[in-house]
């Protein structure tokens, strides 16, 4: 008996698409909020705009996981 559950994934268009995009937003927001710190150093107005929509997009994403646990594959 393996630890972990496999997950062969879904074959819903839809399913796929948000949990597509769940994952970009927690990226992309996580690469936002690093690129923030290092131009911290020269530009402050520029670093928190980068924090500010980082943040904005990991916030989505989170918010998207909790639906996408909602959402049920139709047979």
């Amino acid at each position: 008996m393996a630890f972990f559950k496999r997950y062969n994934g879904t074959t819903n268009a839809r399913l796929v698409r948000v949990e597509r995009t769940i994952w970009v937003l927690i990226y992309g927001g996580l690469l936002s909020v690093v690129v923030g710190s290092f131009l911290e150093q020269q530009e402050a107005q520029d670093a928190s705009l980068f924090y500010q929509l980082g943040a904005l997009a990991v916030g989505a994403g989170v918010v998207l996981i909790y639906v996408r646990s909602r959402m049920r594959e139709k047979d």
